[in-house]
């Protein structure tokens, strides 16, 4: 039986993960270390996801929550003690566009926050798994590249100080797993699209299948406009919190870095997949979603080969982008009556 400690466990992909924890068996104690309990991104999947123990609202007696901001060195040593994990889930951090808005804050909780965690869990008696949520953002541009799809093993060359962070966090692990032996994997994602995904520079996508489905819900159009062009890597959340939960439990030894299984094809063509999901939907021709006609090219990397992953880690989910369209737009769709136009930050 595990003890997993997750940061960032109340995020969008944090939650996911926690309730694809919650059906192994093994997983008998999850504490989650965020900067706030707030558990409405959990509750979102409780219901879908059929939690243990989940029943009006209620959490699963599993799950339990410790503050911790992790630029506060000493909090996460103490967290790190007192929970004694013997799993470690590090998605905690400063996405991007904050990142660019304040480096220095970035670079406390992203660097300096993931250096204070690997030395904690250096002093841990059992700990048995790392695994550290890691970016597409480690890459260069698209151009950069002659593959047909970019495996991991290209050279990286960070566009942000958000990649720069996450390049600078995957060798850190690696000298956490260099010193003590413990296994260790860093996962590197793109764009997450579905339910709970409504912060960070590529939350975009969720925005227009959440309009889309909103509009429906209310036989209105809501005008949304993609603020970037070209193409993208996406990953359905459910696939996400697959991909950790699995990377966290499963067998493995030694240090590895992984993309995450996804799928690239052209923003518009992302966006007609929403608008044919909704037709099949019955919903008729509810989006209005476009591109601006002022959209910047998509700066993060596509096209990634998750051939690796596939040889790690058997069987973990791919989801089409119809069935994942599909399945977001009806989750948004049954959230219609709690949701308003203000919530699309648009």
């Amino acid at each position: 039986m595990s003890t997993i400690l997750i940061t960032g466990g109340t995020g969008c992909i944090g939650s996911i993960t926690v309730c694809k924890l919650l059906q192994n068996s093994d997983a008998e104690r999850i504490v989650i270390a965020s900067r706030s309990d707030n558990a409405r991104t959990l509750k979102l999947w409780t219901d879908e996801i059929g939690t243990k123990g989940a029943k009006d609202n209620n959490l699963d007696p599993r799950i339990e929550f410790a503050t911790l901001d992790l630029s506060d060195c000493d909090a996460v040593f103490e967290t790190v003690r007192r929970v004694n994990p013997s799993r470690i889930i590090h998605l905690g951090g400063l996405q991007s566009p904050d990142c660019a808005a304040n480096r220095l804050r970035g670079m406390e909780v992203n660097v300096g926050g993931t250096i204070a965690l690997l030395d904690a869990a250096e002093q841990l008696p059992n700990l048995k798994r790392f695994v550290f949520a890691s970016s597409g953002a480690v890459y260069g541009k698209r151009a950069a590249y002659t593959e047909a799809t970019v495996p991991e093993t290209v050279r990286p060359e960070p566009p942000n100080h958000y990649g720069t962070w996450k390049l600078a966090g995957e060798h850190l692990t690696r000298f956490m797993h260099e010193r003590t032996g413990v296994p260790a994997v860093c996962l590197r994602l793109n764009t997450t699209y579905g339910q709970g995904r409504d912060k960070g520079l590529t939350s975009a996508p969720t925005t227009a299948i959440k309009a889309t489905a909103l509009g429906a819900a209310h036989n209105r159009k809501i005008r949304f406009e993609m603020p970037y062009r070209g193409r993208e890597n996406y990953h359905f959340v459910e696939d996400v919190g697959e991909h950790f939960a699995a990377c966290a439990m499963r067998d493995f030894e030694g240090y590895g870095v992984f993309n995450i299984k996804g799928q690239t094809l052209d923003v518009q063509d992302f966006l007609d997949a929403v608008a044919a999901e909704a037709r099949k939907l019955g919903w008729g021709d509810c989006a209005d979603i476009a591109i601006a006609a002022d959209a910047k090219p998509n700066m993060f990397i596509h096209d990634l080969d998750h051939r690796a992953i596939d040889c790690a880690f058997d069987n973990l989910p791919l989801t089409g982008i119809g069935e994942g369209v599909r399945r977001s737009l009806l989750a948004f769709r049954k959230q219609a009556d709690a949701l308003s136009i203000t919530d699309l930050n648009v």
